[in-house]
């Protein structure tokens, strides 16, 4: 089930470590694939590893390789075959410990969704984020559209936190998911998900995908624009 014109490299990042970026970059790959029949790849360009260390630990049949390159930009498709992935998914570092292989992968993105907890003190990152994806929508070589989400994660159900960061994210220009990943704990908490095998029919990531599939059948690959 290939996408219109051709691959979308899903790039996942954010400023800070511990807001979900592996975790997302994971549930994404396996929502995409299992739930919608996409052909997934995933590249892990933290140099911590994570992603790759999940995907043996879990004996993912996902593909799943290193590139922790501040080239990776220019790597990338020397490695990924075009013709065999719709969908390659990109878990980066944090933006303040890597920033040159984080660019590289947002330079790589023809899509960035940031994760993040509607807290005050995540609110305050949004903006050195939001500089990192305006820089690379508006290099002179880039041939395909930029498109930045946010994804709130660690939702509590009711809670006015959540759309109090929704309406003030919103107001500066940022896009952001209608789904959100709620806050779990225990055997079922996401952050205990880590080293095993991931539910590819997750219903708060699945919803995320189908919203994203659902945009890019609306918009194909064209420039969309990042407001600052």
């Amino acid at each position: 089930m290939k996408l219109r014109n051709g691959p979308r490299v899903l790039t996942i990042n954010n400023y800070k470590g511990g807001s979900g970026k592996t975790t997302s970059t994971a549930y994404l790959l396996h929502c995409l694939q299992k739930r919608y029949g996409h052909r997934v790849i995933g590249i892990d360009a933290d140099p911590q590893g994570s992603l790759l260390r999940w995907a043996a630990l879990g004996e993912w049949e996902i593909p799943v390789f290193a590139m922790p390159s501040k080239t990776l930009h220019r790597q990338m498709w020397g490695v990924v075959d075009r013709d065999r992935f719709d969908i390659v998914v990109i878990d980066t570092p944090p933006l303040e410990q890597e920033a040159g292989i984080a660019a590289s992968a947002l330079w790589a993105a023809t899509d960035v969704i940031v994760p993040m907890a509607p807290t005050t003190m995540e609110m305050d990152r949004v903006g050195p984020v939001w500089m990192s994806i305006a820089d690379a929508a508006d290099r002179p070589d880039r041939v395909e559209a930029l498109r930045a989400r946010v994804l709130l994660n660690r939702t509590v159900a009711r809670a006015a936190a959540t759309e109090t960061a929704r309406g003030l994210l919103e107001t500066t220009g940022r896009d952001v998911f209608t789904p959100t990943i709620p806050h779990r704990t225990g055997a079922t908490g996401y952050g205990q998900a880590f080293g095993g095998p991931v539910d590819g029919d997750d219903i708060a990531y699945s919803a995320v995908a189908s919203t994203l599939l659902a945009q890019w059948s609306a918009q194909p690959l064209a420039n969309a624009g990042i407001t600052r």
